[in-house]
This record gives structure tokens, sequence and C-alpha cells, in this order.
């Protein structure tokens, strides 16, 4: 065995790329990382492009191996893949080329459609075959979108012409020189497409959009062939490519989350929370969707999953587009030079407002403003709507599941921000538990590659890699913590009371 062997965890995101090597051990060896630009055409509207996903994970790739150094080329032994889901992507078979820009998970262009389907009555059963709500956020509108309003796609569609995926599968298609066209089952559950419950296409769902069968990916389980690179430039032809599930189902296997039970909440530009419900899906009664989720050794279970659209973005926003931060880091410091958000309360429905609530069409309010208001203020209400948004989702699990909560495992990002994470904890009446490696989307894909590659057995053979963090215990007291929530209630029902800000 040689003693410079890795996996490779490629982890693409909505504003970038990251690479991880991990060694047989577990242990984090190289990284690289590439920006991913964002593109707004139009008010409601977030594009990718395509080629700008796969030329950023090619940097992030070159990057890593480069960071790996040593007199000789380190031996790859496998890849895992972890991505962004539901962002929706168009591609000719013959000359790997997108036929229009990809139409980003944020996108909210196919608002007036979801309405209307769910006018006309539908959305009843398309919950029950997918777990989903009828919403802008998942793919199959968006493809529709794509088939309905480019020049000539549909025709060429039928015809056999032109492949559909998640950015997994453009990734896939890529890196396999266009020898592979698949997903998994965690990515394909995001679709508005795929029957959970029979794990397949659903084939009512596929009339329903206007999707011609032949777009599709086949769809495999997180752990499977999914094919040898070909033609990548940096890359040897021939490593396999043996894991791949959607971001937070590989956070919440990279969190040691496999049995009923295990809870996640993942802090990036949105906050996504799952609890793993085990081997049958839990309907939900409180605005959660029911997903697929990895069991122990990869095979698919499920899970309860809450979305929160604008989480660190709400930071980013103070920084680029109000230039009342310098930097996102710059938001504890701020946070910390004031005793409370001064009154204020920021609901940050850029993109309308996901789980519970869903709604769509709502736009953000910023309720009690003053005078004596400051920018520490602003940035404490702007940390503080995180996990406002956050605890939402947990009482709506609490509900759906019955299941006594008595931990949060944290990643991302913006879980390294220690005022963040101890009012979460504050907020929930819960401990916070945050792992020594807080990027552990790709921690999840590298899992899944090296259990396909016969190097670990199961998530938890790596436990130790998730140890030596940091646990946040609530310190507010209870009158205080639910005084604090009223005050975010009363908020987003003004918001959805269309009341003026």
């Amino acid at each position: 065995m040689s003693r410079r062997e890795f996996i490779l965890a490629i982890d693409q995101g909505t504003t970038g790329t990251t690479v991880l090597a991990f060694d047989r051990e577990g242990r984090l060896r190289a990284r690289g990382y590439a920006e991913l630009p964002q593109h707004f055409p139009r008010p409601g509207w977030v594009e990718h492009r395509g080629e700008e996903i796969w030329e950023t994970t090619l940097l992030a790739l070159r990057t890593a191996l480069r960071s790996l150094g040593g007199a000789r080329a380190p031996r790859i032994a496998a890849i895992g893949l972890t991505n962004q889901r539901e962002t929706t992507l168009v591609w000719d078979r013959d000359t790997s080329k997108p036929v229009a820009p990809a139409i980003v998970w944020q996108d909210r262009r196919t608002a007036d459609r979801c309405a209307a389907l769910r006018r006309a009555g539908r959305e009843r059963e398309i919950a029950r075959r997918t777990g989903l709500k009828l919403d802008p956020y998942f793919s199959a509108t968006k493809l529709e979108w794509i088939l309905r309003n480019v020049g000539g796609v549909r025709g060429r569609a039928r015809r056999g012409a032109l492949a559909f995926g998640t950015v997994d599968s453009w990734l896939l298609w890529r890196l396999t020189g266009g020898a592979v066209h698949a997903t998994d089952a965690t990515n394909a559950s995001r679709t508005l497409l795929f029957d959970i419950r029979v794990r397949r296409w659903d084939p009512s769902l596929l009339r329903l959009f206007g999707v011609p069968r032949s777009l599709l990916p086949e769809v495999r389980p997180s752990i499977s062939d999914f094919g040898l690179t070909r033609g990548v430039k940096g890359l040897p032809d021939g490593i396999p490519i043996l894991g791949m599930a959607g971001d937070q189902q590989a956070a919440l296997f990279g969190q040691g989350c496999v049995a009923a039970g295990g809870l996640k909440n993942t802090y990036g530009t949105g906050c996504f929370l799952l609890l793993h419900t085990g081997s049958k899906p839990v309907p939900s009664r409180s605005g959660l969707l029911t997903t697929i989720a990895c069991g122990p050794r990869g095979e698919p279970r499920y899970a309860l999953e809450g979305s929160v659209f604008i989480g660190g973005a709400a930071i980013q926003w103070l920084r680029d587009g109000l230039g009342i931060l310098e930097s996102a880091e710059e938001s504890e410091t701020m946070a910390r030079s004031v005793p409370d958000a001064g009154g204020t309360t920021l609901v940050p429905a850029f993109a309308g407002l996901g789980a519970p609530y869903w709604r769509p069409e709502a736009r953000g309010i910023w309720r009690g403003l003053t005078r004596g208001t400051t920018r520490a203020h602003l940035a404490r209400a702007a940390l503080e709507s995180i996990a406002f948004q956050s605890r939402d989702l947990v009482e709506a699990m609490r509900r759906d599941s019955r299941v006594r909560i008595r931990e949060l495992r944290v990643d991302g990002g913006a879980a390294m921000n220690a005022f963040l994470m101890q009012f979460q904890a504050d907020l929930l009446g819960i401990p916070i538990s945050r792992p020594g490696l807080v990027e552990t989307t790709a921690l999840g894909a590298a899992l899944l590659a090296g259990i396909g590659a016969g190097w670990w057995k199961r998530a938890s053979d790596l436990k130790t890699v998730r140890g030596s963090g940091r646990v946040f215990r609530p310190r507010m007291k209870r009158a205080e913590r639910e005084r604090l929530y009223r005050g975010w209630i009363e908020a987003v029902e003004m918001l959805l009371a269309g009341a003026p800000s």
C-alpha cells in the first residue's frame, strides 16, 4: 500500500468549489478552493455558467494536488463527489456544452408556475410521491422553464440529443469524459421528479412537467461505481468515482448522523437542518421535506429536512450590499460589542421564506429601527436571524418526529462564528456540538468514496476526525429565550400579513 495514497473529495457549492484530500487514517492532507461567480440577470433570477462550474472545479483540483507536494506524484485511490442540490443544467450530449445558464436553487423565476399548479390541486399528490413542496427551489420547474423558453431545446430533448442533471451529474459527465450520465438517490430526491418510496423517476411527474425520459440520468446508490476519470486535465485517467451525495446528505453522513435521531445543521449561504428518521419516510405536517439520506454504509435511508434560504448570505449582504462590514468575520466582533440587537429584528426573506412557511413571494423586512440603531445592532440582528430561522426548523421537527432532541451537530463556514453558535445554543436550550473539521460535507463525500474503495467499513470508522471540536452549552434563562423567540414570530407574522416595513 502506498503511503502517498489519498481520497479526493470534490465539494461543489453555491459560491465556490472545494477539493479536500484525505489519507487512509482520515486526516486532511490538502485543500484547494476556487470561487464561483453568481449571475443575477433579473430580480429573483440566480444563474451559474456550467463551464465556470467546471473550470472552478479544475482549479480547486489543481490547487489541492499541488499542495500535496513531494517529489513523487500522489496516488488517488478514489474520488467522492458532493454538490449544491436542485441547481439545474441541460447540456448537449455530443459537445458537452450547456444549452443555457444553470438555474440555481435560489432562483425564483418559476414561482408563478408553482402557484398555478397549487391552484390546480397538484401539490398533495406531488408531496406524497416526492416528499417535497411545490416550490421554485426544486429542479422540475426549472427544467420545464428551460424546455419552454430556450429556443430549440424541447425538440432536441425529445430526440435524445440533450442531458439534464443537477451539478453532480454535470461534474460526473465531465470527469468521465461524457461516458457516464448518472446521479445518486439523494440528489434525485431533490428534483420533484423522483418517487422516494420506490426510488425511481415517476412517469406521471415527467408528463406533468413535460420532461422526456431520455433527458434523465440513471439513479444509483450513493456508494456505487460511478465510472472512471477520463481526459481531465491534471488527473490521470482511470481514477474510480465511488461516492456521491447531495451536500446536505453528505454533511449528515460526515457528522456521523446515520441512524434515526441524528440531527445536524449546516450554516452556509443558507442553512440546512436534517433529522435522520431511519428506514421509513416520515411525512411532515409542519412544512418540512421528506428526503433520502444515507445509512451507516451509504445505503438509502430517510430524513426530515428544513431549509433556510438566507443564512450566511445575510452577512454577505451586510458586507457587499450595504458596506456595513469589511469582512464576514467582523460580524462576530460587532455583535459582541452591544448587549443586544437594540430592539431590531431582521427577517431576511430576500429569496422568499423556506420551511416551515414556504412563501416564495415574501420579501425581507427590518423591524424596530430607530435613530439609536447602530451598525453593531444591525450585525447582531443579522446573526440572530440565522439562529431564529434554525429554531423554526427544530420546532417543526420536534412536532413531526416526536423525538426528543438532545444535541445539534453543526458544520459549515458560519459555524465558526462563536457568537452565532452560543446564541443558537441559548435559543434552542440544547448543546451545540461543532467538530474539529467543520467541512463535514466534503468529509461525507470522502467517507462514501473510501467505503466504496474498501478503506473503511462504515461512517463511524472516522469518528476521531470529527472530534476535538467544541461544545456550546445553553446559558440563557428559559424566559429570556422565549421572549426573544416571540419577538421573531411577531416579525415574521408582520411580514406575512403584508404590513409595511
